[in-house]
């Protein structure tokens, strides 16, 4: 518990009695925070959010409660923390509030002191639970005990059985050398997936492996973990520009140990150049590569299944989109044909909707200037009983909200502006939010002749809002939740001293209202992969008792030439080589497959400091390497690619891939060119037996018309067969 600091209050309650205030039923908690104009690596930023730095995240913010009377009480003054005035030792920031399924206590993430003058100092986002919510109660923080304490944990969120599932930057492994994980686009900080911690017992796993960054999770009604993932699966967009005479400083370290050499080389092998790489593609027949979203992802609650929502993907939601992956066959096309016909291009800042379980709502933002605001929408039948091709985007908000205007235009008149942090309550009101800003945000402030003094100042000005529906179905700002919340704030950043007094953004709510707690999902293992261990005489126990043992995984599909009718972007006809199987959509090109190559993420890729340094950074990107950590999968035939197995004749596929470290695979023609490529990174957990139609398998129908195959994959009997006659299995 934290001690009360002397010369704060234990209550503050301020009486609001504003006719024009937003009526609620519950208790809503929510954060303020300084107005931060820059959007990049900042705590309102899309990426890179989740540095304590001064510069990143501020002071001065603090964790509050609005009663359904209107009155508010500052939570974390009311339990001796923060400061007014001169940030030092005692101020703090939070964000990223989340209740108890019981609604009795909310844990946050908050970082606690700022730097002195020219003072550099490294500050850590770290888990706190507060309880005392009550109107005439004294609030109480305690620090969550056993967690990652010298790495920033944020966005927790409460597990069914009380753990701590999180996002934090601790590297995969612990491996320190590693940190920080450099996302794959600007090469900045990032997230390294989530993780779940039971705090009475300090075990602590990682769930995922986010090369980019997996952002704010919840656990649905139906005891889904469910969170935002930036995919990003691209090659580096700094090393490209190298190549061509620039200077980012890019290069490959031989392997991931700390006392890896630098390498004179910027290799990449997976997946194919970016567009701009025009020295790579030259002499090829590929189109160039771009892929980058922000789309919904679900996972168990011990990491196993993971997956986009549904397996819902670009092809229904939208995000980036590239030409045909080959120039040369003109049957290929980035053109879809869904029966969704609202697109976005990211969702953010997920939340269902308690009063329709089968709607997620969230934010359709750009990725810069907006602080991750944007445009409200829906996403429907999302209940885990309803295929892809089912769901549906609704636009709550005008879709003008989603982009931004010039300085010099007018908005569209439907443009309400941008929203963030939407929220329905238990009664069905919709709160977000938002700002009347329409342009990006820029710092309009001041700042000294000698820089020793700045005054910044927010174009933005986020304020929590209900909304209310317009006669033509949108939605737009309504009454607001507060009547502003205004505090005198300055710290060093580290020789500048930054003042602001301006009204504090108000971001993050959250009702406070005890709720269901699902039921604990757990993978099961499907009919057909059922039939083949039976005639094999291996129980489903025992091989994942193997795997668990081994660190390793078991990943299975049923048919390789399938497709989903919808993605033609890379060769969608099919046919496993020396078989009679295949799948055609037309009558086009027929590619042969042979091989299905894994690839691993290894943090390789380094940056030297600037101005010709070579002495690297600190941190380090990941790079697609094809498999080298597991050893146990039958040997290679002749002219296999490496870390491969070989597709069965009926286009099966079972192969052991480690764990915790995020994946990519390809499958591969007989001379070990690609033909087809997935398009993310997935993590697979010790012990766990992931099944799969295909590689991006059909949602209702493949390519051909038909739906997902059924039959008993010959692959995973060869493979436990092998596994038997080495011993590895009784």
């Amino acid at each position: 518990m934290m001690k009360k600091l002397n010369g704060f209050s234990l209550l503050l309650l301020t009486q609001l009695t504003t006719p024009c205030l937003a009526a609620i039923n519950n208790p809503i908690v929510f954060v303020t925070q300084v107005p931060i104009p820059g959007d990049f690596c900042a705590l309102t930023s899309t990426f890179c959010n989740q540095q304590g730095d001064i510069d990143s995240s501020g002071r001065g913010g603090d964790l509050w409660i609005r009663y359904p009377d209107g009155s508010l009480k500052n939570l974390t003054q009311a339990a001796g923390l923060g400061q007014t005035g001169l940030q030092s030792n005692r101020s703090i920031a939070v964000r990223d509030p989340s209740v108890h399924w019981d609604g009795t206590k909310v844990i946050f993430s908050m970082v606690i002191g700022a730097p002195a003058h020219f003072q550099v100092k490294r500050f850590n986002w770290q888990l706190y639970e507060i309880t005392g919510l009550g109107k005439n109660d004294t609030p109480m923080i305690t620090k969550v005990a056993k967690q990652p304490a010298t790495y920033n944990n944020v966005s927790p969120t409460y597990g069914t059985d009380d753990s701590i599932i999180f996002a934090s930057d601790r590297p995969r492994g612990g491996a320190v050398h590693l940190y920080p994980q450099l996302d794959e686009y600007e090469e900045a900080p990032t997230v390294s997936g989530l993780w779940s911690l039971k705090p009475s017992t300090g075990a602590l796993t990682m769930l995922t492996h986010a090369p980019s960054g997996d952002f704010s999770p919840i656990v649905d009604s139906f005891g889904r973990v469910v969170f935002t993932r930036w995919d990003h699966l691209q090659q580096d967009q700094q090393a490209a520009a190298d190549r061509a005479g620039g200077d980012y400083g890019t290069f490959n370290y031989s392997n991931e140990s700390a006392t890896a050499k630098i390498l004179n080389s910027r290799t990449e092998v997976f997946p194919e150049p970016i567009r701009r790489d025009t020295i790579s593609l030259a002499g090829t027949n590929l189109t160039g590569h771009s892929f980058n979203q922000f789309f919904p992802w679900q996972i168990n609650e011990d990491g196993t299944e993971m997956e986009t929502v549904n397996h819902i993907g670009r092809h229904e939601l939208g995000g980036s989109f590239v030409d045909a992956v080959f120039t040369d066959d003109p049957d290929l096309t980035f053109q879809i044909n869904s029966l969704n016909q609202n697109k976005i291009s990211n969702f953010f800042q997920i939340k269902q909707d308690p009063t329709n379980p089968n709607f997620f709502i969230g934010i359709n933002a750009p990725e810069f200037g907006t602080h991750a605001s944007g445009q409200i929408v829906r996403l429907t039948n999302v209940d885990p009983v309803h295929n892809a091709d089912e769901m549906r985007i609704d636009y709550l908000t005008d879709v003008s909200t989603f982009s931004t205007v010039g300085d010099n235009e007018t908005p569209p008149p439907a443009d309400s502006s941008h929203y963030r942090d939407p929220a329905v309550l238990s009664d069905g009101t919709l709160i977000a939010a938002h700002t009347a800003e329409t342009r990006q945000d820029k710092d309009e402030g001041t700042t000294s002749a000698d820089n020793a003094n700045s005054f910044p100042k927010s174009r933005y000005t986020f304020r929590l809002r209900t909304l209310k529906q317009l006669p033509n179905g949108t939605w737009t700002a309504d009454q607001p939740l507060t009547a502003g919340i205004t505090k005198d704030i300055s710290y060093f950043s580290p020789d500048t001293l930054r003042h602001y007094s301006t009204a504090l953004w108000e971001l993050q709510p959250v009702e406070v209202k005890a709720r269901p707690r699902p039921a604990r999902r757990v993978a099961s293992l499907g009919a057909p992969e059922q039939q083949i261990l039976q005639q094999e005489g291996v129980s489903e126990a025992s091989l994942r008792q193997f795997l668990a043992s081994k660190g390793l995984a078991l990943a299975i599909m049923r048919n390789v030439t399938q497709r989903d009718h919808s993605d033609k972007q890379q060769p969608y006809n099919l046919a496993v080589a020396g078989s009679a199987t295949q799948t055609l959509g037309n009558a086009g090109k027929l590619y042969e497959v042979a091989h299905f190559q894994a690839f691993q993420a290894d943090q390789i890729r380094g940056l030297f400091g600037c101005c010709g340094s070579t002495t690297p950074k600190d941190g380090r990107r990941v790079l697609a390497e094809p498999l080298h950590s597991v050893t146990a999968n039958p040997p290679l035939s002749a002219g296999a690619p490496k870390g491969s197995v070989k597709i069965a004749s009926d286009g099966s596929v079972a192969m052991l891939l480690p764990t915790r470290r995020a994946l990519s695979w390809q499958i591969t023609d007989p001379a070990s060119k690609f033909v087809v490529r997935e398009r993310n990174w997935l993590t697979l957990q010790p012990g766990e037996i992931r099944t799969c139609p295909a590689c991006h398998a059909p949602n209702t129908a493949d390519q051909a018309g038909h739906p997902a195959v059924t039959n008993p994959p010959e692959a995973l009997r060869q493979l436990l067969v092998f596994l038997k006659a080495n011993g590895s299995l009784p």
